[in-house]
């Protein structure tokens, strides 16, 4: 198998890599049938020199690739007939501004695999950079809020991105001066752990939901909400986690005590417009909407998500805007009476080598072995197009695609 891996072309430029250049040289020393070929980059978190001195060919051309990889979207005109691709393409939840490289990826019978959709028997999937985006949002939402406060607790941290790694952030850690405020974490999911972990590691206690609620501390507290502490259903006793994930329309938000008592929001749970939002627009007007920082980790872009603020993607280098909740429209951050949002949505690109090394990390033990093997089931419900055609699972796209423009 020829491998090759993708320069990135999505602008903004990501610079992370589905494998580091050490990752490359184990998989052929591993596996003596697999020849990998680097395409050259600029912006790459790992140098060209650094794929050369690990022995990795870099050459423009990799029409001769049996597998491309990369990781954000390959711009349409780039892809090249008849091959396989492996990216994150961002089309199987109908994206708009994806449409066209959809159109193209069956225009130029493009196999299309997506790392999104590889999952194992169980259904879950096998390798994202979930952990990452949390970490990173997490550790963007209390910049924000150190950014926030006035007087003696007003705190700056380095922006993650102006660090070399994870390790050389960490020392940012000590600048941290919270005061005995509430911040609450949705999901338990990759992303939501990944933003636990790094509160965790900011030594900020985590209780339950109903401590958090009722009762008020001395010093700075997080808590996590699983599905059954954020919705229910009326006539249920107990919550069914398996009901509510097959009809999640269903249920109720119970959202509405936290915006009373917290200070910053960490939002980490997967959402889609079945779900009930957290809150409305409407009900952060309300005098006892206590909610001041919200790091949106999800970044769904409003009217379609769960959180009214998020009325646009911030950037890694301006990550911070201000929601006016009295108008709906956005405002300069760091005043009063506005609430502070963090939506980046390629939050690990912050932290691109750390992020790299533990993606490539799942490559390696998670899906190469597959492609090796040819694990039909697997590769099968991961392949959105093939041959020009959409595949059997993705069949649902057909109007995204075919739509008048």
């Amino acid at each position: 198998m020829k491998i090759g891996i993708l320069r990135e072309e999505k602008i903004p430029q990501d610079n992370r890599v589905p494998l580091t250049p050490s990752q490359c040289r184990t998989l052929m020393e591993e596996h003596s049938n697999v020849w990998i070929a680097v395409q050259p980059s600029r912006h790459r978190c790992y140098t060209d020199d650094e794929y050369r001195n690990h022995g990795i060919i870099l050459r423009e051309d990799l029409s001769d690739c049996d597998l491309l990889l990369g990781v954000k979207e390959v711009p349409p005109e780039l892809l090249l007939p008849g091959k396989t691709y492996l990216f994150f393409s961002h089309t199987v939840k109908k994206q708009p501004h994806n449409r066209r490289l959809l159109q193209e990826v069956l225009r130029k019978r493009v196999r299309l695999i997506d790392w999104e959709c590889l999952k194992d028997e169980n259904g879950k999937r096998l390798i994202a950079f979930g952990r990452w985006a949390g970490i990173v949002g997490a550790y963007n939402g209390i910049r924000a809020y150190g950014l926030r406060l006035q007087g003696a607790h007003h705190f700056e941290l380095r922006p993650m991105y102006q660090c070399l790694n994870f390790a050389e952030a960490q020392k940012e850690f000590a600048k941290v001066n919270l005061p005995p405020v509430k911040i609450v974490l949705t999901g338990t999911g990759r992303v939501s752990n990944g933003a636990a972990f790094l509160l965790d590691l900011l030594h900020i206690p985590k209780v339950s939901p109903a401590d958090f609620l009722q009762r008020e501390f001395d010093r700075c507290v997080y808590t996590q909400l699983a599905s059954a502490d954020m919705y229910y259903k009326e006539g249920q006793t107990e919550f069914d986690s398996a009901h509510y994930h097959a009809h999640p329309e269903e249920y109720k938000s119970l959202f509405t005590p936290y915006t009373r008592v917290a200070t910053v929001f960490i939002n980490g749970i997967y959402w889609d417009q079945r779900i009930p939002v957290f809150f409305t627009a409407e009900d952060m007007k309300r005098p006892d909407f206590r909610i001041e920082v919200i790091a949106d980790i999800t970044c769904d872009i409003a009217p379609n998500s769960s959180v009214p603020s998020t009325i646009r993607p911030s950037t890694i280098t301006d990550p911070v805007y201000g929601y006016d909740p009295q108008t709906g429209k956005e405002c300069p951050p760091f005043q009063p009476g506005c609430v502070d949002v963090m939506a980046i949505d390629n939050l690990p690109n912050e932290l691109p080598r750390d992020a790299s090394e533990d993606f490539g990390n799942m490559v390696l033990s998670r899906i190469i072995w597959r492609l090796l093997k040819n694990d039909t089931a697997t590769l099968h419900h991961a392949t959105i197009a093939l041959e020009g055609r959409l595949n059997e699972p993705y069949a649902y796209l057909h109007d995204y695609v075919y739509q008048e423009a």
